[in-house]
């Protein structure tokens, strides 16, 4: 059976549509097409290497991280029992204290002190040959100090260079000097005018270098550092950069277990640098701490001391009203007195005169925020809550209200600074306010259910006689102010002991160190894979957009399983330099081939005696169907049967040339009645085989060969031959094959490997199925065989190469893969 044949082919609607369709990809294809340009990969690879080498080396900037745990002791819990805590009252258990420093830490204000503190604003550097290191200010041999009363340049490298003993040549870029600058003493940019670039200069440590951008001088390191460098590159930053800068790389957690225990960590480009900043910006924040602490301490004293002072006199007052009723009214003894409702009455009223003082205390504390009199301001505490959120929001607000008096100096009402130092302001006003709302409102909810319960016991009083009432109401105005009194005693003797014993509520757990911890970033190895992986996705995309473009035919599996039309042969490359290889080199492997669809074509023509017309075509010029056709008749007229080749393709003659024939009468001749038929055979030099070229080109070919004439020429030479093979033009740009076709037993079509586009083959695949056309088969040509084997579909073509059997085997030589496996083969079949 003829490969591709299937006498089985559904032939539904459905199927049809599918038939002439090819894949969208051809995967074995861009398989063959990765290994064969294995080379491009490998070079990507290098190249990829080598970038990825260099930017781990002389690009990527290491990014360090360090940590530092601390303990947060709870203030809150030795003063209030929980149902006196406003936390516990809201149904809020956490760590607030933690929480007021965690937005300590990274407030501004915490930061801004630190940068202006610690002269953070500077940033070291030293630079080799490619690649520019960050450095820790006390790594440098010197220290750069700014007069902050000039004018300064930020993002303006410095060059620091050694000259031996305590001498430094100061060199300043090229270019980028600026008339824009900044000003640390204000913290803004004002415009100078123009000035030429200040010139190289030494100076001696201590010694200031001043320019219209600059002014600075050297300070020496007191500790002596064994790395001595080349160069150091300073450069300054705006305090605002810098602050936000270092925000952007702390961060602040807690303890999964234990959330007093908070866990700070700091990014940057130096280790040291984080570790020392972690250390500092703790320290520091222990040292403004306790001295807060001690302030609101020693405020709540004063101000409990003045509330206990004006409550003893009330206490006093009350006391001789009480005294003189009894005295006087003899009401001391009460018959019939109810003391259990008396005793709910006292217990009510402790509670309310409890939350009165405390709301008085609120009050203080709202009235400092209001009057910006933060010096003034009272504990929480006093107030009977500790609200970190409210802690952190009144310390933002006390540096805002500082930052304001400052910026007021210089800037004016309008300007766009003060609106944005109001608009913070704001903010952090209705945060505080919010919270003492938020209080406020707790505590009236508590007022007003012990007023309900209070009006209730009340009741069960009416029925007493009027001085009995009397007396009554002035016991319970006593106690309620002794409860006062002595709610404000008890706040006044915890907040005397907090005062004497004070001591910092953060300990320091873990100090941040340099255990020579490696770098958490850049991704060196990700970024390197990332590299390499790129540049060898870049031949890889290309061959797959040029696989997905591609529409020449290239695989023969794929053409008959979309075309499901039978395949006759498969012919090789024709190395020959003239068509005529059955006859110059019959001992070919491609000779072999046009043998093979000889023997084939009897699946389409049955071998009935009678002569077989054999039409030969294909779908554009260029895919070899002249070649097909000179060759198919050589081997047909080599097997002892009368032949003629038939060249009617009118429009572009070829076969005189390969034959050394005379052009000037052919078919076209005949077909216009110029000549006989006798007259255009002309005789080769094979006994069997005659040929009738074209003839001179036609101004109507398509006429000539649609013509009765021509009908009666192939019927006379059925009479005189075996086999008829008509070279026909190409049916993809003409129609007169079609024509043709009626007349054939058998049609071959021409397929070229890598030249025959695919959409091409969609009307002759339709024309097919449809039943249009009878008797077709595919000669699939130029096939290159390029691992060392054959693509074998069937005995009779394909055989391959490298087995001594055909001309090639002289030349041929083993591919370098196929020598390895050869190689490996032997060696174990030895073992």
């Amino acid at each position: 059976m003829i490969p591709g044949k299937d006498v089985s082919v559904d032939k539904s609607a459905a199927q049809k549509e599918k038939f002439g369709t090819f894949a969208l990809f051809d995967i074995e294809h861009f398989l063959r097409k990765l290994l064969k340009n294995w080379y491009w990969f490998a070079f990507m690879f290098f190249i990829g290497y080598g970038i990825s080498w260099f930017y781990a080396k002389y690009y990527a900037q290491n990014i360090y991280s360090s940590n530092l745990s601390l303990s947060i002791s709870s203030s809150t819990a030795s003063y209030f029992t929980p149902n006196q805590s406003i936390n516990f009252i809201w149904g809020q258990g956490g760590n607030q204290d933690g929480v007021y420093l965690k937005k300590m830490l990274l407030s501004r204000s915490h930061n801004e002190f630190l940068v202006q503190e610690l002269n953070l604003f500077v940033n070291y550097q030293t630079k080799g040959l490619i690649k520019s290191t960050y450095l820790d200010k006390d790594d440098s041999p010197v220290f750069l100090e700014v007069d902050k009363k000039h004018l300064q340049q930020v993002n303006y490298p410095i060059t620091i260079i050694p000259k031996g003993g305590n001498s430094y040549e100061i060199v300043l870029p090229d270019e980028g000097e600026s008339t824009n600058l900044y000003s640390y003493d204000y913290e803004g940019f004002q415009s100078i005018n123009s000035f030429a670039r200040p010139k190289n200069k030494t100076i001696n440590v201590n010694e200031w270098y001043t320019t219209p951008n600059l002014r600075f001088r050297l300070i020496p390191n007191p500790i002596a550092k064994p790395i001595k460098f080349e160069n150091v590159i300073v450069s300054l930053s705006t305090v605002n950069d810098t602050v936000n800068g270092i925000v952007s790389t702390v961060g602040v957690d807690f303890d999964k277990e234990i959330n007093t225990i908070m866990i700070i960590s700091k990014t940057g480009f130096n280790l040291n640098s984080t570790v020392n900043f972690l250390n500092k910006s703790v320290k520091e924040l222990q040292k403004k701490r306790f001295i807060d602490k001690n302030t609101v301490d020693k405020n709540t004293e004063e101000y409990l001391k003045e509330s206990l002072t004006s409550i003893r006199k009330q206490l006093d007052s009350s006391g001789n009203v009480l005294n003189y009723l009894k005295s006087s009214e003899k009401l001391y003894d009460i018959e019939n007195r109810d003391e259990k409702s008396l005793e709910e009455i006292k217990k009510l009223e402790t509670n309310k005169a409890d939350i009165l003082s405390k709301m008085t205390s609120l009050s203080n504390i709202r009235n400092s925020v209001e009057t910006q009199s933060f010096d003034k301001m009272i504990s929480p505490s006093a107030a009977g809550f500790d609200d970190g959120m409210f802690s952190a929001s009144v310390t933002e607000l006390k540096a805002l209200y500082l930052k304001r008096r400052e910026l007021a100096t210089i800037y004016t009402q309008n300007s766009e600074p003060m609106k944005e130092i109001n608009r913070l302001i704001n903010d952090a006003k209705q945060n505080s306010s919010g919270s003492l709302r938020n209080i406020y409102n707790v505590y009236t909810d508590q007022l007003r259910k012990i007023d309900q319960q209070i009006g209730v016991a009340n009741s069960d009083l009416s029925t007493y006689p009027e001085k009995q009432r009397k007396y009554l109401d002035a016991e319970r105005g006593y106690n309620m102010i002794e409860a006062t009194y002595n709610s404000l005693l008890t706040r006044q003797n915890d907040s005397k002991m907090r005062l004497a014993t004070n001591q910092p509520d953060i300990t320091v757990i873990d100090p941040a160190k340099n255990l020579g911890q490696g770098p958490i970033g850049p991704n060196v190895k990700g970024t390197k894979m990332a590299i390499i992986g790129g540049m060898l996705a870049f031949p890889f995309v290309l061959i797959l957009i040029g696989g997905l473009l591609d529409s020449k035919i290239r695989n023969i599996k794929e053409l008959l399983s979309a075309t499901k039309i039978p395949l006759l042969g498969v012919i090789g490359n024709n190395t020959n330099e003239n068509m005529l290889t059955v006859l110059d080199h019959p001992k070919s492997s491609v000779s072999e081939a046009f043998r093979g669809i000889r023997a084939n074509m009897r699946f389409l023509a049955s071998e009935d005696g009678k002569s077989k017309v054999i039409l030969i075509t294909s779908s554009v010029g260029g895919e070899g169907k002249t070649y097909v056709s000179i060759n198919l008749a050589s081997v047909l007229g080599l097997s002892d049967k009368k032949t003629i080749l038939l060249g009617m393709d009118l429009r572009k003659p070829k076969i005189f040339g390969d034959f050394n024939i005379d052009n000037k009468n052919g078919i076209s001749n005949y077909l216009t009645g110029e000549v006989t038929i006798d007259q255009i055979i002309n005789k080769t030099k094979i006994p069997n085989l005659d040929v009738a070229t074209a003839g001179p080109i036609p101004p109507n070919p398509s006429e000539l060969l649609m013509s009765e004439r021509n009908i009666k020429l192939i019927e006379e030479l059925k009479t005189r031959y075996d086999f008829i093979i008509i070279d026909s033009p190409p049916v993809g740009l003409v129609a007169d094959s079609y024509d043709l076709m009626k007349y054939s037993d058998a049609n071959l079509y021409i397929v070229r490997h890598e030249y025959t586009e695919k959409y091409m083959l969609k009307m002759i695949t339709e024309k097919y199925h449809n039943e249009e056309i009878k008797h077709l088969g595919f000669v699939y040509n130029d096939y290159i065989v390029k691992q060392g084997y054959g693509y074998g579909y069937g005995y009779g073509y394909g055989y391959g190469y490298g087995y001594g059997y055909f001309d090639e085997d002289k030349n041929y030589k083993e591919p370098f893969l196929i020598k390895i496996r050869n190689f490996v083969k032997a060696y174990l079949d030895r073992k």
